[in-house]
């Protein structure tokens, strides 16, 4: 799934008016109960004769079938609860898929989304904002749910959607293959340790030692970032570059200024060392995932729906660790939310399912498998989400980096843009010989421009970068 890239704007600082918000409706629903019961809401039928036959309300959901089976459980508590209204649940392979359906006006009464897309269901006006209908059902928008989260789909001075999960990007790490005690006898440079014993953030000079470390015998690899957008942007914000131009309505990508060029050149000594990253051998037969879950890769970045699969690997230990550092803490995310249709007839009916979906016991059954980190803050600090007895065993650093997270502008042809400029990271990160910074920065913000300003065009770079584009500045 294509997940969000992130913009300067950070998810805490209350992009469209969030917070102001947020504020406001945790006043007046700070009374509620942390799992509010559905209650019933009067619907009318076209007689206005009271009627047996139990009103229907359509959810839908995308995710593993792991991930659905667990919304289908949260569906069967909620009608096992009334005789009034029967939910049933419609599910997609993405987020994606299930935007093509809302769009094109086969929307089910409500469903989850990515934040990503909440820019094109609010121009199509296909919401019925959720604030005042969830204040009146008692749900609590402060303290129990992750402020970032709940902001993050605030738009146009209202709640959009009620936020469901939210999920940082991370680095997991094979505990084997970087062995922080080992190292550290060797006095290599290691994270330091809180005073937990926890090591819960390392610098860029660290992650470095360890993909090193990790990759000083036999065929094992220390690293392996993919080179996208997303992949490169906790570090080029880290740096105190950018990957946008504007917050709010770019017109270009920023790999050519200044900050996001020194970034930039401090990760790729890492990125670009082919004796700690995979080999075209070891990518031709297997995927970055598959080699970490084989021992034969010792770090990747991912989020937390990776978890699961890494837990049913054989052999394999593992944790995570924050993204490196460069100067400023820095990552970025995916976030999930709970909307009601525009064109949905049973909107009270739905706006109880809402609430129920987000409580304290819904939100466990859900979390329990592992996917999601799940915006309902007590249940993110709970068991059902850490899970002590399983890996990762620091699985708080999902909760410690939620506040590190930045969150990208609307951008409707987010996948023509990542088709553009893609060649040229690839190229970037991964083509061999001296690499000129400059040249190739300044194709991948040309490329973005054909598609985020093409009015403006100047210049069409070549589909894909050739050999002689990099030629004479090494990265240093």
């Amino acid at each position: 799934m294509v997940r969000a890239l992130a913009s300067r704007s950070t998810l805490r600082r209350g992009a469209f008016a969030g917070c102001a918000l947020v504020v406001a409706l945790a006043t007046a629903a700070c009374t509620g109960d942390a799992d509010p019961e559905p209650q019933p809401s009067p619907q009318p039928t076209k007689t206005g004769k009271p009627t047996d036959k139990p009103r229907q309300v359509t959810f839908g959901a995308y995710g593993t079938d792991e991930e659905v089976a667990a919304f289908q459980s949260v569906v069967d508590s909620f009608n096992a609860t009334s005789t009034t209204r029967q939910v049933t649940l419609k599910s997609w392979p993405d987020h994606e898929s299930a935007l093509e359906d809302v769009l094109a006006g086969n929307g089910p009464d409500a469903f989850l989304t990515s934040r990503i897309d909440l820019g094109q269901l609010v121009d199509a006006e296909a919401l019925q904002p959720v604030s005042l209908l969830l204040d009146e059902r008692g749900v609590d928008f402060g303290d129990r749910f992750s402020r970032d989260a709940v902001d993050a789909f605030a738009m146009n001075d209202d709640l959009q959607c009620m936020a469901y999960s939210i999920s940082p990007m991370v680095i997991y790490y094979n505990t084997r293959l970087v062995d922080w005690d080992k190292m550290e006898r060797r006095e290599l440079d290691v994270p330091t340790a809180n005073s937990d014993g926890v090591r819960d953030r390392w610098t860029l000079a660290e992650f470095g030692e360890a993909a090193r470390f990790a990759s000083r015998r036999g065929d094992r690899r220390g690293v392996w970032i993919d080179p996208t957008l997303q992949g490169l942007a906790p570090f080029i914000y880290s740096g105190g570059g950018q990957v946008f131009n504007d917050d709010r309505e770019p017109t270009s990508l920023a790999f050519s200024d200044d900050g996001t060029r020194e970034a930039l050149s401090q990760t790729l000594a890492i990125l670009r060392d082919s004796t700690v990253t995979p080999t075209n051998a070891q990518l031709a037969r297997a995927t970055p995932v598959q080699l970490f879950k084989r021992g034969e890769l010792a770090m990747i970045a991912g989020f937390r729906n990776l978890t699961p699969q890494l837990r049913d690997a054989e052999k394999l230990d593992f944790d995570v660790m924050p993204m490196p550092t460069i100067n400023d803490r820095a990552t970025v995310g995916d976030i999930t939310g709970l909307c009601l249709s525009a064109d949905s007839k049973v909107t009270g009916d739905a706006a109880d399912f809402i609430a129920y979906a987000v409580s304290d016991a819904a939100s466990a059954t859900v979390a329990k498998t592992g996917y999601i980190v799940p915006a309902n803050t007590e249940v993110a600090s709970s068991e059902d989400f850490l899970a002590p007895e399983l890996e990762p065993a620091d699985a708080a650093v999902f909760n410690a980096s939620i506040r590190y997270m930045v969150v990208p502008p609307f951008i409707d042809q987010r996948l023509e843009l990542i088709e553009a400029v893609t060649p040229f990271l690839e190229r970037m990160v991964t083509a061999p010989g001296v690499l000129d910074l400059d040249l190739i920065t300044e194709q991948i913000d040309t490329a973005s421009q054909t598609i985020l300003s093409p009015e403006t065009e100047t210049e069409t770079p070549s589909e894909t970068p050739t050999d002689d584009e990099s030629s004479e500045t090494p990265v240093e």
